[in-house]
């Protein structure tokens, strides 16, 4: 593959808006915004106060141009005893009615890509069409994804999404804001996943499901900034990682109150 040049990005960004244009009658805005340097993004979720409304679920989906035809979504809530601890065995749902949330002795465990440091989806590719960047974001390039599906697979947080159908968003539900690397238009035969909203993000946002939650469970930052939230988390809560055995260093960081 060659390195797209900035002449090569405006060429095909504008014909990935022609062809949303055409298509959907939506005006958009195609980006790709750098890593800045210095940064190391990183989330932490605080279980204790996680309600389990899903509320997150649905701002990724809105914001990422995520289809309800057929039905993706990035973030997938758990809801699970208690006394089992922070684990997905059998007896952790991802089915439980909304309306009764929070349950006793139930708590919310919600998995989306964990951005890993040592990430075995992309040593899977085959095509070298997924990568991490330099500030720590796992990414696809949807134009090479040839679909083998070998990262979702590979992926043991049930990150990643693979299209058998086109995706169909209504038009008035297109996010015109759109980054190359993160919630342009994807389409049938390819993998996408959570990329903590990189169009957003490296613009001094925050991701959509962060802005959502209701509880505050949610907190982003950059590991490298020693004031962040982030950075004060991780020194001063007992931090728990999910599947921390299989040494894949993720980003994503559980902790109770």
């Amino acid at each position: 593959y060659k390195k797209l040049t900035p002449e090569d990005k405006k060429r095909i960004f504008a014909k990935i808006e022609e062809e949303t244009l055409a298509r959907t009658g939506v005006q958009t805005h195609v980006s790709d915004p750098p890593p800045i340097d210095g940064v190391e993004f990183a989330y932490a979720l605080n279980l204790s106060v996680c309600n389990g409304s899903r509320r997150c679920v649905e701002a990724c989906a809105r914001e990422n141009n995520l289809p309800d035809d057929p039905e993706l979504r990035y973030i997938k809530v758990f809801e699970i005893d208690l006394e089992n601890g922070v684990t997905l065995d059998d007896e952790a749902t991802a089915y439980y009615p909304e309306d009764k949330v929070p349950e006793k002795k139930k708590f919310y465990l919600p998995v989306q890509c964990h951005q890993c440091d040592n990430p075995p989806c992309v040593k899977a590719c085959p095509v070298q069409a997924t990568w991490k960047e330099p500030d720590g974001i796992v990414v696809i390039d949807y134009s090479w994804c040839i679909g083998c599906r070998f990262c979702v697979v590979a992926c043991p947080y049930f990150a990643r999404r693979f299209n058998f159908a086109a995706p169909q968003v209504p038009p008035e539900r297109i996010n015109p804001n759109q980054g190359y690397l993160s919630n342009r238009p994807r389409f049938k035969g390819v993998v996408e996943k959570c990329t903590f909203c990189l169009h957003r993000t490296r613009k001094g946002r925050m991701p959509a499901c962060l802005e959502a939650c209701p509880t505050g469970a949610r907190k982003f930052g950059n590991l490298n900034d020693p004031s962040s939230d982030i950075r004060k988390i991780l020194e001063t809560k007992r931090i728990y990682i999910l599947k921390e055995e299989l040494a894949t260093l993720p980003r994503f960081y559980y902790y109770f109150e």
